[in-house]
């Protein structure tokens, strides 16, 4: 993508968008090209140029170079007869009644007009391309949006820092299972690796309301709560925190399709993502 000026800022805008919806872009200043940055082009690329006027004199100067290497150019201008116009083999064009400053002379609304026609090609090409939610959080690790886009299976805790017990289990077993792993639950497994309940704080903090010392006897099927809450690997972070607040629970069980266990997903894993 290239440009002269404020149409450059909205070229480097346009590429930046490309980018993150899965288009590989980068902006091209047109004049630090013509001293040695047309070594950035290669065949098989194609160039996007903003110009409202269609004269920019440092755009025109790279029509050679883009013709040498059989580069397909596409231009974003207000005047569909201007020479860049008549040298690009695709025009879109972004003309506009007049400006929206006062004096009818600053970039304003013709800007406003390629923004959005450039982020109009971005999305038709993001379609094409069949980019997808997991695409654009592969590309977005960081930040809000990148957050948003991440998944239960990638929060979850497994292997060994999944707390599980068996039914049998006695109780003081399942106190110090629950203390190692630290979630304040433990899933109960029964002996096909089937999850059979859960046991949380708040199951144990009954259990001994009503029965006191001889909790200490029992085992965990005795206390465990049977068909507990779960969802799915693939299930979105922000799916997971509504779902867990709307029940009230702090942890869910990651289940996979043939009913057996992943993980554990607790509260505080997405608290700590700053969903909301």
């Amino acid at each position: 993508v290239s440009g002269m000026g404020k149409s450059g800022l909205i070229g480097r805008r346009i590429s930046a968008t490309f980018s993150s919806t899965g288009t590989p872009s980068f902006f091209l200043h047109p004049a630090e090209a013509l001293h040695g940055d047309l070594g950035m082009l290669a065949r098989g690329d194609a160039m996007l140029a903003v110009s409202y006027g269609g004269e920019t004199q440092e755009i025109i100067q790279l029509l050679e170079a883009l013709k040498r290497l059989e580069m397909p150019l596409v231009i974003l201008t207000g005047d569909p007869k201007s020479t860049l116009a008549e040298a690009s083999d695709v025009v879109l064009d972004v003309s506009v009644k007049e400006e929206a400053c006062s004096l009818n002379l600053a970039p304003t609304a013709s800007t406003t007009v390629a923004m959005a026609v450039g982020d109009a090609l971005a999305v038709s090409l993001l379609e094409r391309r069949n980019f997808k939610h997991d695409d654009f959080a592969a590309l977005h690790p960081a930040g809000r949006l990148g957050k948003k886009l991440l998944r239960v299976e990638h929060l979850m805790h497994s292997g060994a820092a999944l707390p599980r017990v068996a039914p049998g289990t006695p109780m003081p077993d399942v106190f110090h299972e629950m203390s190692a792993k630290g979630l304040g639950m433990t899933t109960v497994m029964d002996a096909d690796g089937r999850l059979a309940g859960i046991l949380t704080d708040g199951d144990l903090r009954r259990l001994m309301e009503k029965h006191r010392g001889a909790v200490l006897e029992m085992r965990a099927v005795d206390g465990m709560t049977k068909n507990p809450q779960t969802i799915g690997p693939h299930v979105l972070a922000s799916e997971a925190l509504n779902l867990m607040e709307k029940k009230k629970i702090t942890s869910v069980v990651v289940m996979d399709a043939a009913k057996g266990v992943l993980g554990v997903v607790h509260l505080h894993d997405l608290w700590t993502l700053e969903l909301m």
